[in-house]
Formats: structure tokens, C-alpha cells, sequence
């Protein structure tokens, strides 16, 4: 084990999950951009697709996760994906991408929403 940080616990009731805030990953870089947008708004629906660039500078292979949220709106549908993407909830897709030392990986979607 290791001391990287310190964080306050608020009241938990026993058996629920806390979360701790321990620091940031400074040998962990990612970049995001915005590659596309289309909107129509005669037929109600918008294509936006993103490419997130992830970079380890650490000497261990380590797994990144990719939290993206789909804020637009409510009903959407992944399209286009460079990896596959979990459905945490109504709004949220995680990646989970290895990336070994000294190595960049890129994850990119396209997400089609409708209304």
C-alpha cells in the first residue's frame, strides 16, 4: 500500500459505498476532441463524434476508463466505436482501455440522438 492523499469522509451508513478522492494521475494524460457535429432539426436528430486521445507514463500497463456522458439528449444510440463500450446508466457509456507504458491508445464514437 501506498499514502498518495487525503480526502474527508462524510457520515456513510454502513454497508454503502464511499468514495474517496486519493489525487490525480499525473503520468496519465488524455486529450478530447470533438471530431463531428450534424444536426437536423427538421427531422430531430444530432451526430457528434468524439475521439479521446490516452497516453501512460507510468512503467506498469494500467487500465484507463473513459467516462463519457450523453448529456443531449435522452434517447441515443451509439453508432460508430473504435472499442466496445459498457452502459452504466441512462446516459453514461465507460470504455475501459488497456494501455501499456510509453503508449497511446484512442477510443472514438459516434453517437446518434433523437427527439
Amino acid at each position: 500500500m501506498e499514502f498518495t492523499g487525503e480526502d474527508t469522509i462524510d457520515h456513510t451508513p454502513r454497508d454503502e459505498i464511499v468514495r474517496v478522492f486519493t489525487g490525480n494521475a499525473f503520468d496519465l494524460v488524455g486529450e478530447r476532441e470533438r471530431t463531428d457535429f450534424k444536426i437536423d432539426t427538421g427531422n430531430r436528430w444530432i451526430d457528434e463524434s468524439f475521439e479521446i486521445k490516452m497516453r501512460n507514463h507510468k512503467k506498469e500497463t494500467v487500465e484507463i476508463r473513459v467516462v463519457e456522458h450523453l448529456y443531449r439528449w435522452t434517447t441515443w444510440k451509439i453508432t460508430k466505436e473504435s472499442n466496445f463500450h459498457l452502459k452504466t446508466d441512462a446516459q453514461t457509456v465507460e470504455f475501459r482501455i488497456p494501455v501499456k507504458p510509453d503508449e497511446e491508445q484512442t477510443v472514438s464514437y459516434t453517437v446518434h440522438y433523437t427527439w
